[in-house]
């Protein structure tokens, strides 16, 4: 995807999308998970990870795959589900290794090609074609201990752009999608590499933003839809199609690049507040109700009733719809 430079933009052009607001914040390194599932999810998994650079070759542009695993590949006859990942432009799944870790500690593989333009979704789609590749191969580590109906695109930016376009044209093999700083609209060339949840079909979708992210991945947008297209994070989520299962919360302070801390912002690329840990909880939560079939996870994104919705000082715009049951 041939995203515009952000200084490029006319500020006169930003600011009739986006509605003023003084962005939300909060105390760095202050982030306490509520009580339940987030503060479950927020910690480290049962499995220990191993971590590869360079671990298969290649996607379509010859970039190498880097990927997360439990160590005890298949203990007691688990067949791990499979998380595919996009990085924002320019970026190295190595930027997100705190985060792929501990979504690796609850189970899954996690697969992530080094492919900094993924925009597309093609190369994040494919990485899941590569990895049951291996899971066929009765040489590989991984022969037999993969579920290939349980797969899930996640990624940041552009990357998250890629995991939405991923699981768009996947024909239903990726069953959920999190993207997380999803940009307008107004970032991306047009055609059909931009971000458009009025393709969605099937699936489902959590939606995550940080409130200080208002430039790339603004919560709301100063005019309709009809206008100016999909410009805020409440536009996608209102344009996923009817009996699409979809969620949506905003992270209270995190900016863009916050979801790359390691924990902290100490390593993670401007702009960074807080570093990745409400990125932890919820996210990993939604993924292992999805997935895994955990049923207290499920229950926390059930409208009216689950944890996700109460009030929390560290998330804003909560709000789901998760269809017919």
């Amino acid at each position: 995807m041939r995203y515009r430079a952000m200084f490029g933009m006319l500020a006169v052009g930003i600011a009739l999308l986006l509605p003023f607001a003084v962005p939300v914040t909060a105390s760095a390194q202050t982030y306490v998970p509520s009580p339940g599932v987030e503060t479950k999810y927020s910690g480290p998994g049962p499995w220990a990870v191993t971590a590869q650079q360079g671990f298969g070759c290649c996607d379509s542009t010859g970039a190498a795959y880097d990927i997360w695993y439990p160590t005890d590949l298949g203990a007691g006859g688990f067949r791990h589900p499979i998380i595919t990942w996009g990085d924002g432009t320019a970026a190295h799944p190595n930027q997100y290794a705190y985060l792929l870790s501990h979504l690796a500690s609850w189970g899954f593989v996690v697969i992530a090609t080094e492919n900094a333009q993924t925009g597309s979704g093609a190369d994040i789609a494919g990485a899941v074609d590569y990895l049951l590749g291996r899971a066929a191969d009765p040489g590989s580590i991984f022969h037999d201990r993969l579920d290939p109906d349980a797969v899930a695109a996640v990624g940041h930016s552009q990357g998250a752009t890629g995991a939405l376009n991923a699981m768009i044209r996947s024909g239903g093999r990726i069953r959920t999608a999190v993207p997380i700083e999803l940009p307008a609209q107004i970032w991306c060339s047009t055609g059909s590499w931009c971000p458009d949840t009025r393709s969605l079909t099937g699936g489902s979708v959590f939606l995550v933003n940080g409130s200080s992210d208002g430039i790339i991945a603004p919560s709301e947008q100063g005019l309709p839809v009809q206008l100016v297209g999909l410009q805020s994070m409440r536009a996608y989520y209102d344009a996923v199609p009817p009996g699409v299962p979809k969620v949506w919360g905003t992270l209270v302070g995190p900016n863009h690049n916050d979801v790359q801390g390691q924990p902290d912002c100490a390593t993670a690329s401007w702009p960074c507040v807080e570093g990745v840990y409400g990125y932890l909880g919820y996210p990993m939560a939604w993924l292992a109700a999805r997935l895994l079939g955990d049923a207290d996870a499920q229950q926390a994104f059930v409208p009216g009733a689950g944890e996700f919705y109460a009030p929390n000082p560290n998330w804003i715009n909560q709000i789901g719809d998760l269809g017919p049951r």
